[in-house]
C-alpha cells in the first residue's frame, strides 16, 4: 500500500500543479479584499450603507451568473485548443468570448437598469435605505461591463496556463480599491471623505482600471487577433460548442444559487431562526476562506485536463483528473483538521453573542467533516468543465441540493430534530451523496467524449 502510495505521488506534476494553484489562491484572496474593505468602511460610516452594500452584493452575484456561465464554455474551448497547439484557434474563441462578456455586461446594464425599481422591490429593501441602495444600485450596473471583461479575460488566460496576469490585474484593482475607499470613503491621508460615494466610485475605478489591464495584457501576450473578431463564418461554428458547455453550467449556477436561497428559507421557518441565520452566515464566510485554495484546485483541474484532451491524451487526462482531486481532498482536508482546534476562537471573532458563537461553531463542525467530499466534489466539477463535459455537473450538482438537500434539510431540521442541526446534517449528507456521484461519473461515464477533438466539432482552424 506505501508503495503504491508513493509510485503514485511520483507520477504526479506537483510543480506544474502549484504554479497553477497559488497565483489563483492569491487572485481570490485580492478578490476578497476588495468586498471586505469596501464592507467594513460601509461599517465605520453608517449600518444604512453597509446593508446597501449587502443588496448590491446579492444583486451582482446573480448578474455575474451569465459570466461564469461563459467562462466555463471558454475554459473547455481555450484549454483544450491551448492543449492541441491550434493557437489561431485560441486567438479566434478569445475574440468571440470577449465580445460576448461586453455585449452581455452592456445587455443587462440596460435592462436592469431599466427595471430597477422591480428589482429594488423584490429584494425588499427596508424603509429608509431605497436612495442609498438604489445608488450602489446604479454604480453597480455602470460598471457591470467592466466585471464581465475582468471575470471572463481572467478565465481566459487560466485557460492557456498564464495564471500571474489576472493576478496583477486584481492586484492593481485591489490597491486601487483599498486606496480610495480609506481615502476618499474616511478621508484618511488628509483626502476629502466623501463617505458612500467615495466606496462606489473607488469599487468603479478599480474595476475598471482591472478591466483595461486585462484587456491590454490579452493583447501584450499575443491571445487576440489583429481584428479583435473573428469572421462571421467561423464564429458560427464555433458557437454551437460553446453554448453546448456554457448552457448547463449556467443552468447549474442558477439551480445551485436557488437552492441556496431555499436553504435559507428552511432555517428562517425554524423557531431561533436569528441566531442560527446569523451563526449560518458567518459561519459561509469562514468556510469561504478555508475553501480558497479548493476552487483553485478546481480551476487547476479544468485547465489541466482541457490542456490533455486537446492534445488527444486521454489516459493522461483521467490521470492527472483523478490525481488533482485526490492531492487537493487530502491538502484542504488536512487544513479543516487544523481549523477544528480553532473554531471557537473563530466564532467569538465573528460574533459575541454566545448563542450566534454556538451556531458557528456547530456550522464548522459539520462542514469541515464534509471537507474532503465538498472538496473532491469541487475538484471533479473542474474536471468536467476541462472536458465540456458540463452536462454531468448540472445533472449531479442540482439533483443532490434538490432531490437530497432540501427535503432532508426540511425533515431533520422540522420534524425530527428541530434546529439547525438538521440543516447542518443534510448539508452533510449531501455532500457525500454528491461527491460519490462524481466519482461514479468519473470512471464509468465517457466525460473525455465531450472534449472538441473526440465530439467531431468543426471550428477546429
Amino acid at each position: 500500500m506505501l508503495f503504491e502510495l508513493r509510485r503514485f505521488l511520483r507520477t504526479l506534476p506537483l510543480g506544474v500543479i502549484w504554479g497553477l494553484v497559488w497565483p489563483q489562491t492569491a487572485t481570490m484572496l485580492c478578490t476578497m479584499i476588495i468586498g471586505l474593505t469596501d464592507i467594513w468602511v460601509a461599517g465605520r460610516i453608517d449600518s444604512g450603507t453597509q446593508a446597501a452594500i449587502g443588496f448590491s452584493t446579492q444583486i451582482q452575484a446573480f448578474l455575474m451568473v451569465l459570466g461564469m456561465s461563459l467562462g466555463a464554455g471558454a475554459m473547455a474551448a481555450v484549454s483544450q485548443s491551448m492543449g492541441a497547439g491550434r493557437r489561431d484557434r485560441v486567438r479566434r474563441y478569445t475574440g468571440l468570448v470577449m465580445a460576448l462578456a461586453v455585449l452581455f455586461g452592456l445587455l443587462l446594464s440596460f435592462f436592469m437598469y431599466m427595471g430597477g425599481d422591480t428589482v429594488l422591490g423584490m429584494i425588499h429593501v427596508p424603509a429608509g435605505l431605497e436612495d442609498i441602495t438604489r445608488f450602489f444600485y446604479h454604480m453597480l450596473l455602470l460598471g457591470l461591463p467592466a466585471q464581465y471583461i475582468m471575470n471572463v479575460g481572467s478565465v481566459l488566460f487560466r485557460a492557456s496556463r498564464n495564471v500571474l496576469m489576472p493576478l496583477i490585474a486584481v492586484t492593481a484593482a485591489c490597491l486601487i480599491n483599498v486606496f480610495g475607499d480609506l481615502g476618499f470613503g474616511l478621508g484618511m491621508w488628509g483626502l476629502p471623505a466623501f463617505g458612500a460615494s467615495g466606496i462606489a466610485w473607488s469599487t468603479f475605478a478599480a474595476v475598471c482600471v482591472g478591466a483595461a489591464l486585462l484587456l491590454f495584457l490579452l493583447r501584450h501576450a499575443g491571445l487576440t487577433l489583429p481584428r479583435v473578431l473573428p469572421s462571421a463564418a467561423w464564429m458560427c461554428r464555433a458557437a454551437p460548442y460553446l453554448l453546448k458547455v456554457s448552457l448547463p453550467a449556467l443552468l447549474t449556477q442558477f439551480l445551485w444559487q436557488g437552492g441556496y436561497l431555499s436553504l435559507f428559507v428552511i432555517m428562517a421557518a425554524l423557531p431561533d431562526s436569528v441566531d442560527e441565520l446569523a451563526g449560518m452566515t458567518a459561519g459561509i464566510r469562514v468556510e469561504s476562506m478555508l475553501f480558497m485554495p479548493a476552487v483553485a484546485f478546481n480551476m487547476t483541474a479544468a485547465i489541466m485536463v482541457g490542456n490533455l484532451l486537446g492534445a488527444g491524451k486521454v489516459a493522461e487526462a483521467r490521470r492527472t483528473g483523478l490525481a488533482i482531486t485526490v492531492l487537493g481532498a487530502l491538502c484542504m482536508s488536512m487544513a479543516g483538521a487544523c481549523m477544528w482546534f480553532f473554531m471557537e476562537a473563530l466564532a467569538r471573532f465573528f460574533s459575541p453573542d454566545q448563542a450566534v458563537q454556538e451556531q458557528i461553531v456547530s456550522y464548522l463542525f459539520y462542514n469541515i467533516l464534509s471537507t474532503p467530499f465538498t472538496v473532491g466534489s469541487m475538484i471533479f466539477n473542474g474536471v468536467m468543465t476541462g472536458a465540456g463535459a458540463t452536462l454531468y455537473t448540472l445533472v449531479v450538482n442540482t439533483s443532490c441540493i434538490w432531490l437530497v438537500r432540501l427535503p432532508l434539510a426540511w425533515l431533520l431540521a422540522h420534524i425530527v430534530w428541530g434546529g439547525s442541526r438538521g440543516v447542518y446534517t443534510a448539508m452533510l449528507i449531501s455532500m457525500i451523496v454528491q461527491a460519490s456521484a462524481m466519482l461514479w461519473v468519473f470512471f464509468r461515464k465517457d466525460w473525455p467524449g465531450y472534449a472538441m477533438r473526440r465530439s467531431g466539432v468543426p471550428a477546429t482552424r
